[in-house]
């Protein structure tokens, strides 16, 4: 994979959110309360909310428009709910966030 550096882990509050752009649409990076990354794309499947504002719990996300929940590591809705936000590669290496740059551009952020 061609990771990209996008920032340190400490920019990113623990249950919280950055945006990165893409040429292809904004992706919400987050980070769990255990310090791990994730990265969706910031657009709800349900009706296009801005994940990054959302409230993250565990390793799942609630959507600030509608609360819906998705999974950080699969993006698949949870509970009653049937929808999927696309997921991107991210991980930690010395303190800092990185993403899949190939896979970014492989296909749309949001």
């Amino acid at each position: 994979m061609n990771w990209v550096d996008i920032g340190a882990l400490d920019d990113i509050p623990a249950q919280g959110a950055r945006v990165v752009r893409t040429k292809l649409g904004c992706v919400a990076v987050f980070r769990t309360a255990d310090d791990q990354v994730f990265a969706l794309a910031d657009r709800c499947a349900h009706k296009g909310g801005p994940l990054s504002e959302g409230i993250v719990h565990g390793h799942k996300v609630t959507c600030p428009l509608h609360n819906w929940v998705f999974s950080l590591e699969t993006g698949e809705a949870q509970g009653a709910d049937s929808g999927q936000v696309p997921t991107f590669p991210a991980k930690i290496e010395n303190g800092r966030v990185l993403l899949d740059a190939a896979r970014l551009q492989q296909e749309s952020a949001a």
